[in-house]
C-alpha cells in the first residue's frame, strides 16, 4: 500500500514545477497534489542560476510558444511582482549591431519584435545609442524598453507559498527512484515512501529524459548540459553599463552570446558563454559525474551536434580557459572594459534538448503519456514565461485526466 494518495504528483520544484502546481490547485482547491524535489528546498538548479532578466520575446520565432508565452509572461511577471511586493525593475535593453554584416540581421529582429506584438521598440542610430549607452560603440541599436530584471528564487518562493496556502503539499529532499503505473493509479517511489497519484506531471529539468525512462516512455530527446559561466565588473565601473547590452544573435550559433545584465540585487553581470558541463548539475569546470559523462558521449546525437558546431565549442572553450579571450568578446560591446574590471562570479546549467540527429529543440516542449505528462524541454525564457507555461501544463493535465487518452506532443 502506498504512504500517501495524490490527484497529482508533480515532479520537480524549479519554476515550471511551482507554477505548474500553483496553476492547477488554485484551478481545483479541492485538487490533492504534491510537489516532489530531491533538493532540501526548492529553485535550486535553473530557476536559482539565471541571469533574472524578464526577457521581451523580441528573439523568438513569430507564432512559437517561445514567443506566445514570453510575451504574455513578461507582462504577467511584472504583474505579479508587483501584487507581491517582489523586487523588480524595468530598465529596458539595447541589441547592438557592432559590424556591418549584423545590421541586416538585427533589422530582421527589430521586423521580428514587432511581429510578436512588442510594444516601443526603436531602432537607434550610432548617436542615439551613445545617448542611452555612452560607452557603447555599436554601429546600431535596438532599444527593448519593455526588458526588466528581477530575482526569480524569490519569485518560486512566492509560487511555493501560494500553492502551500492552497492545500497543496511540498516534500523536499525527496528523490524520485521510478515510476510505474499499477491499474488505475501511477506509483511514484521515492527515498521517502511510495506515493499513489491518478496522474503524474514530469518537471524534473536537467534529468527530465531520465524521468520519462523510469515512466517507460521513450523520450524523443536527450538532455545535454551546457554550463554558462559569468564574470561581474568589479562596482567601480559598473557605470559602464546602464540597461542591459545585447549582441545581434548569429543564426549560425544556437547561443546568443556574452552580453551585459544588471542584477535586480545590484551589480553587473558579464556573459555567459557555452560550454559543455561534464555533470548536470556541474556549475565548476571540475564537476564531474561518469553517469552523466557517459551519458552525454555515447548519444548519438551529441556527436552530430558536436559535428555541426565544433568550431563554435572551441570558440567558447577557449574563453572559457582564457579570461584575456572572454574580455575581448566583451569590448565588441564596451570597449573600455579591461581584465581587471571583471572578477569571476558563478555560473548555470541549461537543460538542452537534443534530438538524434543532433538538432537542438528550439521551442517549448511537452508531451502527454497514458497518465502522465512529460516537460522536456523549457530553456531560457522558462523563467520569464513560467506563468503561462504553467497555466498551460495545468490544463494539459486537467484534460488528461478527464479523457485518459494519449494527447500529441506540442
Amino acid at each position: 500500500m502506498p504512504d500517501q494518495t495524490f490527484d497529482i504528483v508533480i515532479i520537480g520544484g524549479g519554476i515550471v514545477g511551482l507554477s505548474t502546481a500553483m496553476h492547477a490547485i488554485c484551478a481545483l482547491p479541492h485538487l490533492r497534489l504534491l510537489l516532489v524535489e530531491k533538493e532540501d528546498g526548492v529553485a535550486r538548479h535553473q530557476s536559482g542560476h539565471n541571469s533574472g532578466v524578464i526577457h521581451s520575446g523580441i528573439y523568438y520565432k513569430p507564432g512559437s510558444l517561445k514567443a506566445r508565452f514570453c510575451v504574455e509572461g513578461a507582462a504577467a511577471m511584472v504583474a505579479f511582482c508587483r501584487q507581491y511586493n517582489l523586487p523588480h525593475e524595468i530598465c529596458g535593453k539595447v541589441i547592438v549591431a557592432t559590424s556591418a554584416e549584423e545590421v541586416p540581421r538585427l533589422n530582421a529582429l527589430l521586423d521580428r519584435g514587432k511581429a510578436n506584438g512588442l510594444a516601443g521598440l526603436r531602432l537607434l542610430q550610432q548617436e542615439q545609442l551613445r545617448e542611452i549607452e555612452p560607452h557603447s560603440t555599436g554601429l546600431l541599436g535596438v532599444l527593448v524598453p519593455g526588458t526588466g530584471i528581477t530575482d526569480y528564487a524569490a519569485v518560486s518562493q512566492k509560487y511555493a507559498e501560494i500553492l502551500t496556502a492552497q492545500g497543496g503539499t511540498i516534500s523536499t529532499g525527496t528523490e524520485v527512484r521510478a515510476v510505474v503505473r499499477r491499474g488505475a493509479e501511477m506509483m511514484v517511489e521515492t527515498n521517502r515512501g511510495e506515493f499513489a497519484a491518478r496522474y503524474v506531471i514530469n518537471c524534473a529539468g536537467l534529468h527530465s529524459d531520465r524521468v520519462s525512462q523510469m515512466a517507460g516512455q521513450k523520450p524523443e530527446v536527450r538532455i545535454v548540459p551546457f554550463r554558462g559561466e559569468y564574470y561581474d565588473l568589479v562596482p567601480e565601473q559598473t557605470h559602464l553599463v546602464r540597461t542591459l547590452i545585447y549582441p545581434v544573435p548569429d543564426p549560425k550559433f544556437p547561443f546568443l552570446g556574452v552580453h551585459f545584465t544588471r542584477r535586480i540585487q545590484g551589480g553587473v553581470d558579464a556573459g555567459p558563454n557555452a560550454v559543455l558541463a561534464f555533470k548536470r548539475e556541474g556549475y565548476k569546470r571540475t564537476d564531474f559525474n561518469l553517469r552523466d559523462f557517459a551519458g552525454t558521449l555515447t548519444y548519438p546525437g551529441f556527436w552530430h551536434m558536436a559535428g555541426k558546431y565544433w568550431r563554435d565549442g572551441a570558440s567558447e572553450y577557449y574563453r572559457s580557459l582564457s579570461k584575456r579571450a572572454f574580455v575581448k568578446a566583451l569590448q565588441r560591446l564596451v570597449p573600455e572594459i579591461v581584465g581587471s574590471d571583471l572578477v569571476a562570479d558563478g555560473s548555470g546549467v541549461r537543460a538542452q534538448a537534443v534530438r538524434p540527429d543532433g538538432s537542438m529543440v528550439d521551442d517549448f516542449q511537452f508531451v502527454q503519456a497514458d497518465r502522465m505528462l512529460h516537460v522536456w524541454n523549457v530553456p531560457s525564457p522558462a523563467a520569464t514565461a513560467s506563468l503561462p507555461i504553467g497555466r498551460h501544463i495545468a490544463e494539459m493535465a486537467r484534460q488528461g485526466m478527464e479523457d485518459g487518452r494519449p494527447r500529441p506532443s506540442l
